[in-house]
């Protein structure tokens, strides 16, 4: 039960993590972006998009790194 519990509270740390980076980049590269690239990132559900992907591709290998099999 020790690393069960250890397990989900990492995840939940990563979690807030992930959070917290999605709020800055909501609050300031986006917009940064919008002001460099206004004609290409002017649609809202593509920086979402973009933003999705990226964090959930940084979650994946995170999740995929700590599940390695131990090796023997």
């Amino acid at each position: 039960m020790g690393e069960r519990l250890k397990i989900l509270v990492f995840v939940a740390i990563l979690g807030f993590f992930g959070g917290m980076i999605a709020d800055l980049a909501g609050t300031y590269v986006i917009p940064w972006l919008g002001t460099v690239l206004p004609s290409v990132l002017s649609a809202q559900y593509l920086l979402a998009g973009f933003a999705g992907a990226c964090l959930t591709l940084v979650l994946v290998s995170v999740w995929a790194y700590i599940s390695k099999p131990p090796e023997h």
